[in-house]
């Protein structure tokens, strides 16, 4: 198979990553959502959002692969694909798999010892989180929202930086499941496993602590609230752990600096 030369990125962590690896002037297109490299907004088109596209825009920039990610893009792909194009979806949940697509695209784009040399940075990083995560006094139970309005937590990749930084997460149990749908939970369910942190990534939308203590009984649990960007945890690739988990471990820190409990 030969290497594309013109790759339509609809996922955001791709375009990251692919920029990482030095491999952006393959980069034909990218999602409206990107922010990392802040350079990709201004040197690449955009040809679409998460859920959406316009096929026009995906075949004017001629690509010979299209990179999308989850069942949410499947459909786009679909489309893609009975139009003749090539298409890769990527469906990792979890810091492996972080890892394991970091290692595909640069086989795919034959720049293996760069994704080596990321993947080795990138473990050093997740290390590193977990050696300080290890200083904490305790594990302080934590809440991580995806969405508001229904209440969805946080994925598996989330979950685990969660853990790595030294915190529960108090719907471990949901985060395998790939769905959101899946991981909708209930306002009484949340006050039922007491939080101490409520770390808030509203998918796109600005995080209102005060919609959170507006809710019945939420003011009463004493946690604190702090917003992480979507962009920053919520694409599964090296940003969410390099800015992402490190900003989940001065979260969970920020609790012991105001307490008789020092790390």
């Amino acid at each position: 198979m030969s290497r594309p030369e013109r790759i339509a990125c609809l996922s955001t962590e791709a375009v990251d990553t692919l920029y990482r690896l030095g491999a952006q002037a393959r980069i034909a297109g990218i999602s409206g959502y990107t922010v990392y490299p802040p350079e990709a907004r201004h040197e690449k088109p955009k040809i679409s959002g998460f859920t959406t596209m316009k096929l026009e825009k995906i075949q004017a920039v001629q690509p010979d692969l299209v990179i999308g990610f989850s069942d949410l893009q499947k459909p786009l792909l679909a489309e893609c694909e009975a139009a003749g194009l090539a298409t890769l979806c990527f469906d990792h949940r979890d810091l492996a798999g972080i890892h394991a697509m970091v290692r595909t695209l640069g086989a795919l784009v034959g720049h293996e010892a760069q994704a080596e040399q990321l993947c080795a940075q990138l473990q050093a990083t997740q290390d590193e989180i977990a050696a300080i995560g290890r200083q904490l006094p305790r594990r302080p139970r934590v809440c991580f929202e995806e969405w508001d309005e229904p209440l969805i937590m946080g994925i598996g990749w989330v979950s685990e930086i969660i853990a790595l930084a030294g915190g529960e997460d108090v719907f471990a149990d949901r985060a395998r499941a790939s769905l959101a749908r899946e991981r909708i939970v209930s306002p009484a369910e949340v006050l039922a496993r007491r939080p101490e942190l409520i770390l808030g990534s509203w998918c796109g939308k600005r995080f209102v602590p005060e919609r959170v203590l507006a809710r019945p009984g939420f003011a009463e649990l004493g946690a604190r609230l702090i917003e992480i960007k979507s962009a920053d945890i919520l694409a599964p690739g090296p940003t969410a752990i390099e800015r992402g988990a490190r900003q989940v471990q001065a979260a969970l820190q920020s609790l012991f600096q105001d307490s008789t409990e020092n790390p």
